[in-house]
């Protein structure tokens, strides 16, 4: 790494050409999106054109849970299937799955099979491509190299990928103008035990979705014409965070190759203080990018609906339209497949770590959550009349129940290394698990509680609220009265309502959002149990709930659950005292938070309901913390590296310059003072950084010594941060002071401004 290959390749990012990608056409017009939406998805309506009208139904039979399905089904499946993927290129299928890495993985097999025959005393091999059922049921990885925190021996390999029917088969682009037939599975243990993400999120899903009938049918329908629900079903729409800096540039950093984020590395004098980047005018190179990656991800029925610039410069978002939840967390690790593959071919990198670079905004992944039912409608709907409308009510206290029970757990849910930078102390959303309502839901509750009419706000008057907003009038005769919601938005809640949903805006931007929806599932499901058993109680022997047993039941959980309804400024000091007055646990490191899925109350919960088991959990705990104090530990030493081998030498180098020069200038006659003063202020700068090594690389010895998981973690935490946070503060001023052409590494203004 030198200041020559830095220079030499700021100067390419310049002159580099843009790559240019030709739009699908259709009868001499770009084709529409919903003309290519989904044509590389094995979708239902692709499936009843291609099965027998027998099979179909009995498959949607069995995704629907009310059958096992058969070998017979199974073998017609996958011919139909294989016929599809092969007449688009396809020469291998893979059962695509989620360990518990953040991350997906996947075994290519080709659909290649000899058939050997015997003709005249001689074997004849011919060459077959076929698919069978069992193929498409399962296959098996070796699950000794994935973490299992302890339930797997190395010895112990087997593990099974079964293919998850509710999610649909799709093709990816392979090398030479092939593809790839992916089949989207659950990975388990050789006993059954959940090694992956998914499977815990469809255990998650069921038992929410079962605590939710329970309480429907105690209410009985709306009205005697209401179609009856048979199934609920969480929805979710995931924003997705991320920066984009130029490939080259990327090359040069070795922390960003290694651990996703700088290391070192200080702001320039212009970044995102002019508010100026935030919905700005997307870079061109940019748009090419993102618009390659949104035709990609339409053929793959992802239904990517927003894309724009976000806070910090470089940084941008793309949105999805919501739909049931399991299938939106696949297609959120499509997305950030496809935007990593897209983005190499556009000589760019795309950076999923949270807090890639210090001092700017963040990256997080916004979950916008929901429970809808077959019928259409969205249990989170307040309608015009929130205060009479008790369904609502009780599913929102429901929620309200989970976040003050088990927040702690929610808090373990969004936990990592790289996402600790943006919780607790660094950035928002705080540490601390609270809901946000709006003033207006708000006061909803409060007058429940109190007893009392409504609010007008601006007003004394009170009389009923209603949601769906005011009109404004913008006095400008050619502009229209817009509509205006009566909820405001709070960009500083972790867990915030936004009109028929919330919003959990405290997710990572690199996580997979499988596991905190679990979490929130699972408590979401227990609340709902407690809930439904008062009610129960409350109507007695009637058949349905009347409205003042209902609005007895929600009155009861509003003074329940009021501590963790907070309408402020979530970033405020007051608001960490107030917290702390109202028994909220303010978790700001990982290990603490990471420790939660040991508290009893949690672990009995997700015990009862049947989500994890003892083993299962205990292993969560075991792998998460394992994660934590290696990504540590990664980056302490890969800081290490940079400071001893780059670093130093390129200050070693300018010193010695200094030095000579100012000789030079003496036996010239001339007046060396400003050499010498530059010299005498770097001096002590070096002498810094190589203490702070040292201590860095002591505590690093101390580190591995260290046998006991929890001990590591918060070695992990309370040492090696510690110790690489000194290091860097003392290299980031040292930035400042080198001369430019000595400094090896691609500084923060040329990352931000080199796309």
């Amino acid at each position: 790494m030198s200041a020559d290959a830095r220079s030499t390749t700021i100067a390419e990012t310049i002159s580099r050409e843009g790559r240019n990608v030709e739009y699908p056409q259709k009868n001499g017009r770009p084709q529409w999106i919903s003309e290519i939406f989904g044509q590389n998805v094995f979708s239902l309506k692709e499936m009843s054109k291609r099965l027998p009208k027998p099979i179909y139904s009995t498959f949607l039979k069995q995704i629907r849970g009310n059958e096992i399905i058969d070998k017979t089904t199974a073998d017609a499946i996958a011919h139909a299937v294989k016929v599809w993927a092969m007449e688009r290129g396809a020469t291998h299928f893979t059962h695509w799955f989620q360990p518990q890495t953040d991350s997906t993985a996947e075994k290519h097999d080709s659909f290649l099979t000899l058939k050997c025959t015997f003709r005249g005393g001689y074997e004849e091999t011919t060459a077959l491509d076929t698919f069978s059922g069992s193929q498409l049921l399962q296959s098996e990885p070796d699950a000794s190299s994935f973490p299992s925190g302890g339930m797997r021996s190395t010895f112990e390999a087997r593990g099974y990928t079964v293919w998850d029917t509710k999610s649909p088969m799709f093709l990816q682009e392979g090398p030479h103008g092939t593809s790839i037939l992916y089949v989207p599975s659950v990975f388990i243990s050789y006993n059954g035990e959940a090694l992956d993400e998914k499977t815990v999120l469809l255990r998650s899903s069921e038992v929410l979705a079962k605590a939710t009938m329970e309480l429907l049918d105690m209410l009985g329908p709306k009205s005697e014409d209401e179609e009856r629900v048979k199934h609920v079903h969480t929805t979710l729409g995931t924003e997705q965070e991320y920066f984009l800096i130029d490939r080259g540039l990327y090359s040069l950093r070795p922390d960003l190759k290694i651990t996703g984020r700088t290391l070192l590395g200080g702001l320039p004098p212009r970044h995102q203080q002019l508010e100026d980047h935030y919905f700005g005018k997307i870079p061109t190179r940019i748009l090419a990018c993102m618009s390659e990656c949104e035709m990609e991800l339409y053929k793959l029925g992802v239904p990517v609906k927003t894309r724009h610039n976000e806070v910090a410069p470089a940084q941008f978002e793309l949105a999805p339209i919501f739909e049931e939840a399991m299938i939106a967390v696949d297609h959120n690790l499509i997305t950030m497949d496809v935007l990593h593959r897209v983005a190499h071919r556009h000589k760019l990198k795309v950076l999923f770590h949270e807090k890639p670079f210090k001092g700017v905004n963040g990256s997080g992944k916004h979950c916008n959550w929901s429970m809808s039912t077959d019928t259409g409608e969205n249990l989170l709907e307040p309608t015009a009349h929130p205060e009479t409308n008790y369904r609502f009510l009780l599913f929102l206290v429901s929620i309200l129940k989970a976040l003050a029970d088990h927040g702690g757990l929610l808090r373990a849910g969004i936990a990592s290394a790289s996402n600790e930078h943006r919780l607790g102390a660094h950035e928002a959303p705080p540490g601390i698990i609270s809901a946000f309502m709006g003033d207006h839901l708000d006061d909803v509750l409060n007058s429940i509680e109190e007893d009392r009419p409504l609010k007008v706000f601006g007003s004394s008057q009170f009389h009923s609220v209603r949601v769906g907003g005011t009109v404004l009038d913008l006095k400008v005769a050619s502009l229209p009265n817009i509509a205006r919601d009566l909820t405001d938005r709070n960009r500083t809640s972790p867990f915030a309502f936004t009109g028929n949903k919330f919003e959990f805006r405290a997710v990572g931007s690199k996580q997979s959002v499988s596991f905190p929806m679990t979490l929130l599932n699972s408590a979401v499901a227990s609340s709902l149990h407690s809930v439904t058993a008062d009610l129960k109680k409350q109507k007695g022997d009637k058949k349905f709930a009347s409205d003042d047993d209902m609005r007895a039941v929600i009155k009861k959980y509003i003074k329940e659950t009021k501590k963790v309804r907070f309408e402020g400024d979530n970033y405020s000091d007051s608001w960490v005292q107030e917290a702390k007055k109202r028994g909220l646990p303010n978790i700001d490191n990982c290990p603490d938070a990471f420790a939660q899925l040991q508290e009893k109350r949690n672990s009995s919960m997700l015990h009862e309901l049947g989500v994890f088991s003892e083993s299962e959990l205990h292993s969560r705990y075991h792998i998460l913390m394992e994660k934590y104090a290696k990504d540590i530990q990664i980056e302490a030493e890969t800081l290490r590296t940079m400071l001893v081998q780059h670093i130093l030498p390129c200050a070693f180098n300018y010193r010695r310059e200094l030095a000579e020069g100012a000789n030079l200038l003496k036996t010239a006659g001339s007046d060396s003072t400003p050499e010498l003063n530059a010299l005498k202020e770097i001096s002590p700068i070096v002498a810094n950084i190589q203490t702070a090594v040292g201590k860095l690389e002591a505590a690093l010895d101390e580190f591995i010594k260290i046998e006991d998981i929890a001990q590591l973690a918060k070695a992990a935490h309370d040492s090696l941060a510690v110790h690489m946070e000194e290091a860097r503060s003392h290299a980031d001023v040292l930035e400042r002071l080198i001369a430019n052409k000595h400094w090896p590494f691609p500084k923060y203004s040329e990352l931000f401004l080199n796309i």
